[in-house]
């Protein structure tokens, strides 16, 4: 399922899990001791099931034990934020083997803070003038294919983006304007490949931005990139690696890495003030890194399968109910799900209807769907909240018999 499709169509919220986990990160293992103090019910906000996608809308991912940690324990001193993102910059470019490393708050703020850098570089009068530089506005290549809602992100520096389709309209579009080249990694199609777009680039000496912030799993999309040979990487924190939800990842070249600093926080005056990233999350997005690189990938993926299995089996029980475990071929949620039909003459709702019911229903879930297929995300369930899913979706289905 493609990132614009899910925003489109997709009603999905926290993190939930699937069955007895031994590799499932922790976040998603249990459910939450009762707190002491109840904000959902004090606020009126209702908490939602999440058997979707890691969206933004959604709150993204539950963070992990060990983010939360970083975050609580990091809480009660001060730091130096120049020195901290000099250390957790650093220790991020170490593990994910490139140059330079950020962290942003989220991939879009990277967008703005990439392009920003191969606007001004180091030149402190350029930053302060951004967005409105004297003279001709900088130019951004990006594919007509791959505009998206995010390229937004690319215009906030004044920056004008260029659209080409294919190999000879990028290579007439470039001239002393041309700043940057932008490569969205989960369009749906593109008429120049990753290859294409690099040697192009390179020829004429343009810094290279690639956008992949859905698209792990899996875990090698993280050094993928960058040794294809783009400058600047960016991916959210906040989904499957379970990070803070405003943190996000920049990672590439360090002359770019450095411009991007100078035109974020805490300089007093950049286009990248208002996107500050606290101390805490800092913290906490490397914390979530080093989790997540270190996991079994492999065994959680077959947890994830065996939720899909577990689910399927209680709903065909239903007559005419047949499902499916969906691997979504990427690059953006890469990860299975469960595909679910029914014959809607014995069953008499649509699938849009059963996604209305189960929002609105004790508890909220919010699913998906496409065409005459329910779609139930797993990869988000707590193990507690598999079987209620289940259960659910059950009920829903026998009351339209």
């Amino acid at each position: 399922m493609k990132r614009r499709d899910v925003i489109k169509s997709l009603t999905a919220l926290p993190l939930a899990g699937g069955i007895i986990g031994s590799v499932i990160p922790q976040a998603v293992k249990a459910a939450p001791t009762t707190p002491k103090r109840d904000f959902f019910k004090e606020l009126g906000v209702t908490p939602v099931i999440n058997a979707g996608v890691t969206m933004t809308f959604l709150s993204g991912s539950l963070m992990l034990p060990e983010v939360l940690e970083a975050i609580n324990s990091t809480a009660h001193d001060f730091a130096n934020m120049y020195e901290l993102q000099d250390k957790v910059g650093a220790k991020i470019a170490e593990m994910l083997h490139v140059e330079a490393a950020m962290v942003t708050s989220g991939a879009a703020c990277a967008m703005v803070l990439g392009t920003a850098a191969t606007i001004t570089g180091t030149n402190a009068e350029k930053i302060k003038q951004l967005p409105n530089l004297p003279g001709p506005r900088p130019e951004v290549i990006m594919q007509k294919t791959h505009r998206y809602l995010f390229d937004q992100a690319v215009s906030t520096t004044g920056a004008k983006i260029i659209e080409v389709e294919g190999v000879p309209e990028m290579e007439n579009a470039v001239n002393t304007n041309t700043v940057m080249a932008l490569f969205f990694n989960a369009a749906e199609k593109s008429s120049i490949t990753h290859q294409e777009f690099l040697i192009i680039a390179q020829k004429h000496k343009i810094p290279t931005f690639l956008d992949a912030a859905a698209d792990v799993p899996p875990v090698e999309n993280l050094f993928k990139f960058q040794k294809m040979g783009f400058d600047l990487v960016t991916f959210s924190g906040g989904k499957m690696m379970h990070g803070p939800q405003s943190a996000g990842l920049l990672f590439g070249r360090k002359d770019l890495i450095t411009a991007a600093r100078l035109n974020h926080s805490p300089h007093e005056a950049p286009i990248g003030r208002p996107m500050k990233v606290n101390k805490e999350e800092m913290f906490g997005m490397y914390a979530a890194l080093k989790s997540y690189l270190e996991r079994d990938h492999k065994k959680e993926w077959e947890e994830w399968l065996q939720r899909a299995k577990r689910i399927g089996a209680q709903l065909e029980t239903l007559y005419s109910v047949k499902t499916e475990t969906y691997i979504s071929p990427g690059p953006a949620n890469a990860f299975p799900s469960l595909n679910v039909t029914w014959n809607t003459s014995k069953i008499k709702i649509k699938p849009e209807a059963v996604l209305t019911a189960l929002k609105n229903g004790t508890p909220s879930i919010v699913a998906n769907s496409d065409g005459d297929k329910l779609n139930i995300g797993v990869v988000l369930l707590r193990p507690d909240q598999v079987d209620v899913v289940a259960r659910r979706v059950k009920e829903i289905l026998q009351q339209a018999v």
